[in-house]
């Protein structure tokens, strides 16, 4: 111990020397001051201000790059290149006044009112920012050195330092302004997949008018999205609720996987259900798009579409947290899902109004029921991803899950059986530019009763597609969720020996280049 307390203090005699002299001695009190200023800045740099029917609130925040983010929960936030330097703004929507909110939606003269509201009202409440953060930097500067050194001399010395340095922020602020970052902002959460909720970001760099307008536009946007969830109906999840998130047709759009990762930490999902068409050709460059799964850490059940290929359906099992179901029942999260692929490969066929063998699909679907049932096994979920081939379920279980139209619908069966069919969680991918209104962005939190595995409600997520700028949730009840479910009273139709598809599944993986 001796030996490590001298080569200590052999170590650091160098800078208790130069402590000591005169430099170290004006180093120390600048350093004490600094110190002193950032925690001041900390907590005065903090102010909660209106802006039109929101309450904001502004914070300063040490940053080694600088920047503005803009919080918008639940949507998500938006990341603004506006400075570099040693400081970075926060702004965060917090609260919602309802009556100003229900107005502003309700009257086209609040909006207009609202483009000069919103600039006045955030210009007042910044200058209340780096008012308080100025005062309360420079008093916790003055005062720490004084507490620490006991000297007035020194304490204006620390004060004159922060002050300086306060300047030298301001003026690196002012000259690394760069306009153009309202042009080029980062989203993440769902406003990944809704840029435009900021409107043409061109014109807003042009034209600071266009921008005042434009903010008026986002907040209004925002107040619809609180009006509509603060009117849903009155079921609360609680612990003993199972939350699963149903996905379709991402059709291999990128985006789609910041959408459901958001959704799932903010809804706090158990489970996600995929009825299938993850790719567009189910060719093997595609296959690399399943890796996305393992980061979402919730178990994945995965059946596959008529654009997914046997490689396809590899890739997937592949990630850690995938269960891959193919005309097998499993026990997932406590709930019995069974599911099976669809029997077609057609990678180059669009899918919009497709009823090319609905026929041959129903009675598909009601012989591999019939075979289920005879195992005396009842699932609690059926995921199929044909909603022809999904109805063949009905009678045999509570809930069955499909995709593979591109819209969203449900119904109930006359067994009791509900069929719930989801829409595009991609926005059908680049099939979404093909129509003259965008494919819409779709997904649905499901609520389940973990003591009798039956369905309570759900959330219909809904994201304008490519150039809308809408965000919906709609909250539906199940009427009778312990309802009884009955087998079909007609006697089912038998399949045909060799049902015929538009294309059976190819021998061979698909080739990495699709025909057209």
């Amino acid at each position: 111990m001796p030996r490590i307390r001298a080569t200590f203090r052999r170590l650091t005699a160098p800078l208790a020397k130069f402590l000591r002299g005169r430099p170290g001695r004006v180093l120390l009190v600048i350093a004490v001051g600094l110190l002193g200023g950032l925690l001041g800045l900390t907590l005065g740099g903090h102010v909660v201000t209106p802006v039109g029917p929101t309450d904001v609130s502004l914070a300063l925040r040490p940053s080694w790059t600088g920047g503005t983010t803009i919080q918008i929960p639940p949507l998500g936030a938006l990341r603004l290149d506006t400075h570099w330097g040693p400081i970075a703004l926060e702004a965060s929507v917090t609260d919602l006044r309802p009556d100003e909110a229900r107005a502003l939606i309700e009257s086209d003269n609040e909006v207009d009112r609202l483009t000069n509201q919103v600039g006045t009202e955030l210009r007042h409440g910044v200058v209340i920012l780096l008012l308080r953060a100025l005062a309360l930097g420079l008093g916790f500067s003055f005062l720490a050195a004084l507490i620490v050194f006991r000297s007035l001399r020194k304490a204006v010395l620390a004060l004159t330092t922060t002050f300086a340095t306060v300047i030298a922020i301001t003026v690196l602020t002012w000259a690394t302004f760069n306009p153009q970052a309202l042009a080029e902002p980062r989203y993440t959460g769902l406003l990944a997949n809704a840029p435009q909720v900021v409107g043409d970001a061109r014109s807003i760099v042009e034209r600071f008018s266009a921008y005042r307008a434009q903010l008026a536009r986002l907040v209004g946007n925002v107040s619809r999205l609180y009006a509509a969830t603060s009117t849903l109906p009155t079921y609360e999840p609680d612990p003993s609720t199972l939350r699963v998130l149903h996905v379709s047709d991402i059709h291999l759009n990128p985006a789609a996987w910041s959408v459901i990762r958001s959704v799932s930490t903010q809804f706090q999902i158990d489970l996600i259900i995929d009825s299938g068409d993850l790719t567009d050709h189910g060719s093997g460059p595609e296959d690399r798009f399943a890796s996305d799964i393992a980061s979402l850490k919730v178990p994945y059940v995965f059946v596959r579409g008529n654009h997914d290929s046997k490689s396809t359906q590899k890739a997937v099992a592949a990630q850690k947290n995938a269960v891959v179901l193919d005309g097998k029942l499993q026990e997932v999260e406590g709930l019995r899902i069974y599911g099976v692929g669809d029997p077609r490969f057609t990678p180059d066929k669009s899918t919009r109004d497709d009823n090319v063998g609905a026929d041959q699909l129903h009675a598909l679907g009601t012989a591999q029921a019939q075979k289920l049932r005879a195992t005396g096994t009842t699932p609690d979920i059926a995921v199929i991803h044909d909603p022809n081939q999904a109805e063949g379920f009905s009678g045999l279980t509570p809930l069955a899950l499909s995709g593979h139209s591109h819209e969203r619908s449900t119904k109930l069966l006359p067994t009791g059986t509900r069929l719930f069919v989801q829409g595009s969680t991609g926005g059908a991918g680049l099939r979404g530019l093909e129509h003259e209104k965008p494919t819409p962005i779709e997904l649905s939190v499901l609520y389940f009763s973990r003591a009798t595995h039956r369905l309570q409600g759900w959330d219909d997520l809904r994201l304008g597609g490519l150039g809308l700028t809408s965000a919906q949730i709609e909250r539906h009840l199940e009427p009778k969720p312990d309802r009884p479910i009955t087998p079909p009273t007609t006697p089912p139709t038998p399949p045909p020996t060799s049902p015929t598809f538009p294309s059976q599944w190819p021998t061979s993986t698909p080739p990495r280049t699709p025909t057209p």
